[in-house]
């Protein structure tokens, strides 16, 4: 149960939840309730779909491309660490800055789902955690995953109440508070990574 709830909080964080209701906010601007929600559904399961893949098939890419873990991780750690800086510094993640003046129509998948939610920070991450999932502990860290994309659905369905009580300075205060906590796990991965290169088994 610890590990359920430990690994729910990680990817809770990693999507960055309050920054992706900043954008979701933004991007849906004048639209309808049921025009929100089904943004939001569209979203969350592309997010979901896509992490699932990384998820899964992180170990067989990482075996035709030649690469080991442990440089993986330090690649994601530094990615991670500079959304993170990104976070603490501007409220927002660096490959994800004007996007809400973009016009399209339909937001849901390009630009919400990705790179908003699955950016390139999050997408290496999930990939080193799929890769040290094994046995049942995959499938907890999936019911993890499932979980906090779940928990991210809840933030968009009720984006509009959040905005009201927190306003737009209380969202960027939380995307800062994300941040700090992202670049702590970008420093424990990024230290996993050296630490096995210095200690091969």
């Amino acid at each position: 149960m610890s590990l359920l709830i430990s690994t729910w909080i990680k990817f809770f964080f990693l999507f960055a939840p309050f920054f992706v209701l900043s954008m979701f906010l933004a991007l849906t601007r004048g639209e309808t309730p049921s025009a929100r929600r089904h943004v939001a559904n569209k979203s969350i399961i592309a997010a979901l779909a896509i992490s699932l893949v990384l998820m899964f098939f992180g170990g067989a890419l990482f075996d035709v491309l030649g690469i080991t873990l442990d440089s993986f991780r330090i690649g994601a750690g530094i990615l991670l660490f500079m959304s993170a800086i990104s976070l603490v510094k501007d409220g927002t993640r660096n490959h994800a800055t004007g996007m809400p003046s973009e016009e399209r129509d339909d937001v849901s998948v390009v630009p919400l789902a990705v790179p908003t939610i699955i950016g390139p920070a999050t997408i290496g991450t999930i990939l080193v955690y799929g890769v040290e999932f094994e046995g049942w502990d995959l499938v907890i860290g999936v019911l993890g995953l499932v979980g906090a994309l779940l928990s991210l659905g809840v933030l968009l369905y009720a984006s509009s109440l959040i905005e009201k009580l927190l306003g737009r300075t209380g969202l960027n205060i939380l995307s800062k508070i994300t941040g700090l906590i992202l670049a702590a796990m970008a420093a424990q991965i990024f230290m996993g990574g050296v630490m096995g290169f210095l200690q091969p088994n």
